[in-house]
């Protein structure tokens, strides 16, 4: 079924950093270009609000990142990573996303949850049922949970057009001479950054 998108929707973003940062780290070796993603999810409409949800190392090397999200217009949430006395690591989200996206629901008419993690199945169900809200789901088709596609009302699978939602992304390519590398879009300024990993 063919969803419509028009621009007075109001569109609320829920964006799982780790999950979409670990996704392109793993998949292709390079980093998300979240403006990009914002840009397309929202495709035109109302944007009422983006909110980004991370987690603090002592470190404090995501710093730069969480600026420049900032900076296209993304509202960061944070929190430090839990590290147990065995020496095991926490680094979750889920519950407060999905807080934030059932309690602004009301005034919105579209949900974007940018994640590709099955956990959220629930909420996009809730968020249908209850809120009465259009749920689309924007995450890297290969490191997302055939349950989340089938669930949301839209899926846009990023690797798709990968060149286009990653920095530096050069894919291999073939050639009669062997193996070489061609250069992807690049933006002016890239930052290097190392985020939890998913727990």
């Amino acid at each position: 079924m063919a969803i419509i998108k028009h621009s007075e929707q109001r569109v609320g973003v829920f964006i799982d950093t780790q999950n979409v940062y670990h996704s392109a780290k793993n998949i292709y070796h390079t980093r998300a270009n979240f403006g990009a993603i914002l840009k397309d999810a929202v495709a035109g409409r109302r944007l009422v609000r983006a909110r980004a949800y991370s987690v603090t190392t002592e470190s404090g090397d995501e710093t730069a990142f969480f600026d420049a999200l900032t900076k296209i217009g993304i509202e960061m949430r944070t929190k430090d990573l839990q590290v147990f006395s065995g020496g095991a690591k926490k680094a979750d989200w889920d519950v407060g996303l999905a807080i934030d996206a059932i309690t602004a629901s009301p005034k919105l008419d579209t949900v974007i949850l940018i994640t590709g993690d099955g956990d959220f199945v629930p909420l996009v169900q809730y968020l249908q049922m209850h809120a009465g809200c259009q749920v689309e789901v924007v995450s890297f088709g290969r490191s997302t949970s055939s349950k989340l596609r089938e669930a949301a009302d839209d899926f846009l699978d990023l690797d798709e057009e990968a060149r286009k939602y990653l920095l530096n992304y050069r894919p291999l390519r073939h050639s009669r001479r062997g193996t070489s590398r061609t250069e992807g879009s690049e933006e002016p300024s890239t930052i290097e950054v190392s985020l939890p990993p998913e727990e």
